[in-house]
C-alpha cells in the first residue's frame, strides 16, 4: 500500500517547463482554499478529509494476469486526479489518494476494499475491473456505505446506490454489436468464447438469446477458458471445423495475448473478409501486448477508441502521453477509468458536501462535456448514457471506427427478455 499526494512530486516527472503551469496551479489552489467551506458542514461522517486535503482510493489489479487491463486504468485515474488538483480540488481540498493491489484475486480485491473504506475512510474508491472483483467488493460498499466508480463495460443485471458505472453495460454493448455484424456482415453463425468467469458467461448468455431468440440465427459453440490460460489449439480446431461466419470472443487478460498469436498461427486470417472476430474485451491496453498483427482485421464493440477525432479526446490523448510516455495507449475501460474522478469531482460539488448519501443523491443527472468519448450524463440508475462504436483493429495497434449510433444510448442494466 501507498499513499501519494498527487502534488507532490508532479514537478520532477514533468520538468522544469511546467514550473509556470505549477506556479499558475498553486494560486488556483490557494484561492480555492481560501474559499474552502469549513470541514465540519462538508464531512460529517467521519471521511478522512481536512481543511487542506480528502484521501479517496484506487483499486485495481497492477500484479497477476489482469494487470495488463487494468494498468491503463490507474494512470487515467491518476492523470485525472492531478489535473483535478492543478485546477484547485475538490471544495478547495487537494485530493491525495491511497493506491491498492487486487492482485487479480477477488478475495485480495474485497479485503483491501474494507481496508480503504473503514481504516483509511476514503470519501471514494476508483476501482475494480472484471465482474468478479466488482461482485466481491459490492457487498462491502454497501454494509460500509462507500462509493466505487466502476469503469469496466459488464454484463449488467445489477444497479447499487453505492456503484456509479462509468463503462457500458449490455444493451448499450452487446446487443449492438450483434446488431451491426448481422446486418453489415451478413452474419449468420457464432461460436461464442469467453474466460470462465461471471462477465464472459453471462454475457455470452445474453449474446446466445439475442443471436437466436431475436436476430433468428445460430450458435454453433460456446467455450470457456480458465483466467491465464494459454493453451487455445483445441477450441481454434473447433473453431476451424465449426466455420462460423463470427467468431465472438470475451476473453480477457494475459490469455489475449496467447490466443491471438495462436489464432494468426493456426491460419485464420481476420483480414480476408471469411471470419469475422467480434470482440467486447480488447483494447488498446491489450493490442500493445498482443500485437496489431496478430490482431489486424478484427472487430471490438465499444463506446471509446484511442482514435476518436474530437477536440476533447485529443485533449485527453496528448495529456495522457505527455504523463506516461509516448508508447502508451488509451483503451475504452482506460477512458471510463478517467471519468470516475471527474464525475465524483462534480457530484461533490453540485451536493456541497463529501458526505455518501449527499454525493449519492446529487449523482443522477451529472454531465461531463468533456469527456473524451463526447458527452455523457449519470441516468438514474447509475449508468452513464452513451454512443455504441465499432472499431477495426489495424496493424499500428489502433482502432479504425467504422460505426457509431446517431444518439446516445440509454442504460438498461435490466433488459426485458435477457434476464
Amino acid at each position: 500500500m501507498h499513499k501519494q499526494s498527487t502534488t507532490g512530486g508532479a514537478t520532477g516527472r514533468w520538468g522544469l517547463g511546467k514550473l509556470k503551469l505549477l506556479a499558475a496551479s498553486m494560486v488556483l489552489a490557494a484561492t480555492a482554499n481560501a474559499a474552502a467551506p469549513p470541514t465540519a458542514e462538508v464531512n460529517t461522517t467521519g471521511l478522512a478529509v481536512t481543511d487542506d486535503t480528502v484521501n479517496v482510493g484506487i483499486l485495481h489489479s497492477v500484479t497477476g494476469t489482469m494487470a495488463i487491463s487494468e494498468e491503463g486504468s490507474v494512470q487515467a485515474e491518476i492523470l485525472a486526479i492531478e489535473q483535478i488538483n492543478a485546477m484547485g480540488g475538490v471544495l478547495g481540498r487537494q485530493i491525495e489518494y491511497i493506491q491498492e493491489d487486487g492482485a487479480s484475486d477477488w478475495p485480495t480485491f474485497a479485503d483491501r476494499s474494507r481496508k480503504l473504506l473503514r481504516q483509511d475512510n476514503v470519501a471514494a474508491v476508483f476501482g475494480c475491473w472484471t465482474s468478479a472483483s466488482r461482485k466481491a467488493v459490492l457487498p462491502i460498499f454497501e454494509q460500509y456505505n462507500g462509493m466505487l466508480y466502476y469503469p469496466t463495460f459488464y454484463e449488467g443485471l445489477e444497479q447499487s446506490p453505492n456503484v456509479i458505472y462509468t463503462g457500458q453495460e449490455a444493451t448499450q454493448q452487446i446487443l449492438a454489436g450483434l446488431n451491426w455484424v448481422k446486418e453489415e456482415k451478413g452474419a449468420e453463425t457464432f461460436y461464442l468464447l469467453g474466460s470462465d468467469y461471471i462477465w464472459p458467461r453471462t454475457s455470452n448468455k445474453i449474446a446466445r438469446k439475442h443471436i437466436e431468440d431475436v436476430l433468428g440465427l445460430e450458435v454453433v459453440g460456446e467455450d470457456y477458458f480458465p483466467l491465464g490460460h494459454t493453451q487455445f489449439n483445441s477450441a481454434i480446431n473447433r473453431i476451424r471445423l465449426k466455420k462460423p461466419d463470427v467468431i465472438y470472443a470475451i476473453i480477457v487478460g494475459g490469455s489475449n495475448v496467447a490466443f491471438y498469436k495462436q489464432l494468426e498461427a493456426a491460419g485464420i486470417d481476420l483480414t480476408d473478409g471469411k471470419t469475422t472476430l467480434l470482440t467486447i474485451s480488447v483494447t488498446e491496453d491489450e493490442i500493445l501486448g498482443i500485437g496489431g498483427r496478430n490482431i489486424e482485421g478484427a472487430y471490438a464493440a465499444m463506446k471509446y477508441f484511442q482514435s476518436l477525432d474530437n477536440p476533447n479526446n485529443e485533449a485527453f490523448v496528448k495529456a495522457f502521453k505527455e504523463r506516461w510516455g509516448e508508447d502508451s495507449v488509451i483503451g475504452d475501460v482506460t477512458q471510463a477509468a478517467y471519468l470516475g474522478p471527474w464525475l465524483w469531482k462534480a457530484a461533490v460539488e453540485k451536493a456541497g458536501s463529501f458526505d455518501i448519501d449527499k454525493v449519492r443523491e446529487a449523482s443522477p443527472g451529472i454531465e461531463l462535456t468533456t469527456a473524451p468519448e463526447g458527452y455523457v450524463r449519470i441516468h438514474e440508475n447509475h449508468h452513464l448514457w452513451s454512443k455504441t462504436r465499432v472499431g477495426r483493429a489495424m496493424a499500428n495497434g489502433q482502432y479504425e471506427v467504422v460505426f457509431e449510433t446517431d444518439e446516445l444510448m440509454e442504460p438498461d442494466p435490466f433488459p426485458e427478455g435477457y434476464q
